[in-house]
């Protein structure tokens, strides 16, 4: 009988290409810069451009995990002592009326306070006219959102809000009058104004106003007490240093609250 032939196993090695995305870092880009004074600034204002045991000035370098030392000499192509040679020229770093304007020619300046200072971000920043235009945007969006709510907003929530912003004013003013200083005031102060759209107590405050105007409620001499202008009855004792119609409006959300709040409308209609 013939001889089977032996099955031949043959192994196929498979090859699996791995690909690598590379990440560029963010090329340094050569050109003027801008920084400023965080907050409030003298005419003049010095810091530091050099490392002292007084005022250390010095960066981590998380590749070698070594602090390494900065100064600004003014004859140097980098701001970091190990890489500097020969003598060097030191220069003072002044910021005048809150800012300090650096050409793209003194790259090491640049360098020193846009990367290695540890006062960036503390004591100035640089000016980014991305980060200003993003801020203009989101101003914007939210000046777009507070004037259609404002727009749509019914007469007694547009007065309710006005009145926290004009006083009393706003009860003598037609529904006009309302309706414009309320598109103004939504786009002048956005967010305010949103704060205030969803803030109910804003509209039991002004109902408490509202009441008291129309002489159904009282408010004592001492500002200490609410009582019913029709017969003297107390409504509630006002908490020490709170403003009267802010507690009023916290006392309309008591369970004894509701029946004067819903009585107080009643005698509104």
């Amino acid at each position: 009988m013939a001889k089977q032939a032996k099955a031949e196993t043959i192994e196929v090695a498979t090859q699996t290409k791995t690909i690598t995305k590379e990440i560029k870092k963010p090329e340094w880009e050569v050109r003027d810069r801008t920084y400023f004074i965080s907050g409030n600034s003298p005419l003049t204002h010095t810091i530091h451009s050099r490392h002292t045991s007084k005022h250390p000035l010095l960066y981590f370098d998380k590749n070698s995990g070594k602090q390494r030392e900065i100064r600004y000499a003014t004859n140097q192509h980098s701001p970091l002592v190990d890489e500097q040679n020969g003598e060097v020229t030191l220069g003072h770093i002044i910021f005048k009326d809150g800012s300090l304007n650096v050409p793209k020619e003194k790259q090491n300046l640049q360098k020193l306070l846009s990367l290695y200072h540890p006062l960036r971000n503390k004591v100035y920043e640089e000016f980014s006219a991305v980060e200003v235009a993003e801020d203009d945007l989101e101003i914007l969006d939210v000046q777009i959102d507070a004037l259609n709510i404002a727009r749509d907003m019914d007469i007694d929530q547009a007065e309710a809000i006005l009145r926290t912003e004009m006083g009393s004013k706003v009860s003598t003013m037609g529904s006009k009058e309302l309706k414009r200083d309320l598109l103004l005031f939504a786009r002048r102060s956005p967010y305010l104004f949103l704060q205030l759209a969803t803030d109910e107590n804003v509209q039991l405050r002004n109902v408490a106003i509202i009441a008291a105007e129309n002489g159904i409620i009282s408010l004592s001499q001492d500002q200490r007490t609410f009582i019913w202008a029709s017969n003297g009855a107390k409504l509630m004792t006002i908490p020490f240093d709170e403003n009267p119609y802010s507690a009023m409006a916290a006392f309309f959300k008591t369970d004894e609250g509701v029946q004067v709040f819903r009585s107080i409308e009643k005698k509104l209609k």
